[in-house]
């Protein structure tokens, strides 16, 4: 008898895994195992498999901010590259096969390190160093991969990425401060300064949009094995090093505030300009304009602090909402001094 399970029809999803041949044994049991106001995540398994499953929210959903197509689409087509990625199993693109869109991978066993105690017990410096070189081979890989030769040519438009970038951050901020907002100034300044000294673009490819260790599933008992990349919403066609900045920008102790006791904020991990060297010579890729794409992923970072500040004060959030808000000075303060 397959069990009840809120926001999820398991009923429904058996019936579904059947119908498109997908080997079943036993009844489907399920567990929630991520949610909130963003996807959730349902562990589901019967006798012989595992698998896991994402969903929109139960409420507040918008229908740009929950893409499960985008996500799946991505890892189908990474599927037979060297980027480590879960296989994909199912999308559900609308609610017509279990009430809601869904998209389903095989689970991968393994670890997910984002605080600086799992990051500790990895083992020692040295261990850590080569668990970070396999993070940025994978990155390095990932940005190799030729889109249409894994049918994403079409996943974005293969220009005028920084250009988007910068615009897009910019207008979030105009919807996330508040009225005779402080920071206003800085935040104006650093856009303009953005908009003013946007490089051409390096070349097009695959980013994933939100690069960093805890957004992989490493091996349980090998830390410099990374067996899937994890959390595709941001991926799109753009230009590699915007990827690369915000993975060193993520580096910053200030990004302790926006995610606490974050694992690659530590002091164990590199510094962000050893991150970048790291991944220029993985990638053979010149880090030019680098001083643009570190500012640009600071603005980055202190317009989402604000946005969780926002949503917060509207009662969306959490309560650190105020302590990610500090991080939003500092981050644009560190864009500007970038483009000093």
């Amino acid at each position: 008898m397959t069990e009840q399970l809120e926001g999820l029809d398991l009923a429904r999803l058996d019936q579904h895994l059947r119908s498109i041949g997908v080997p079943r044994s036993g009844d489907l049991r399920g567990e929630l195992i991520a949610g909130g106001r963003s996807n959730l995540t349902f562990l589901v398994e019967d006798d012989a498999s595992k698998w896991v499953l994402r969903r929109p929210p139960l409420h507040g959903l918008t229908p740009s901010a929950h893409d499960m197509t985008r996500e799946y689409k991505v890892v189908a087509a990474l599927a037979d590259t060297p980027v480590p990625v879960a296989r994909a199993v199912a999308l559900g693109e609308d609610d017509t096969a279990i009430g809601t869109t869904f998209q389903m991978v095989e689970y991968v066993p393994g670890r997910v390190i984002r605080h600086t105690d799992q990051l500790e017990a990895l083992g020692d410096q040295n261990t850590i160093d080569a668990c970070v070189d396999a993070l940025i081979k994978v990155l390095a890989d990932l940005h190799a991969v030729d889109p249409e030769s894994v049918g994403l040519g079409d996943f974005g438009k293969a220009s005028g990425y920084l250009e988007r970038q910068v615009r897009r951050w910019g207008s979030q901020w105009d919807l996330v401060k508040t009225e005779d907002d402080e920071r206003d100034a800085d935040v104006r300044l650093l856009h303009a300064k953005l908009g003013e000294r946007i490089p051409p673009q390096s070349r097009s490819a695959i980013v994933h949009g939100d690069y960093r260790i805890d957004n992989t599933m490493l091996d349980a008992e090998d830390a410099t094995k990374v067996r899937a990349v994890l959390d595709w919403e941001m991926s799109t066609l753009g230009d590699p090093l915007s990827d690369a900045a915000l993975m060193c920008v993520y580096r910053h102790p200030t990004f302790d505030k926006v995610h606490a006791d974050a694992a690659w904020a530590s002091p164990l991990i590199p510094s962000a300009d050893d991150l970048a060297h790291r991944y220029s010579l993985a990638a053979d890729q010149p880090l030019a304009h680098w001083d643009f794409y570190m500012a640009l992923a600071y603005f980055k970072l202190g317009i989402i602090a604000a946005g969780i500040q926002f949503r917060d004060r509207m009662g969306g959030g959490t309560e650190y909402g105020d302590m990610v808000g500090a991080a939003v000075g500092p981050c644009i303060s560190m864009g500007l001094a970038e483009l000093s």
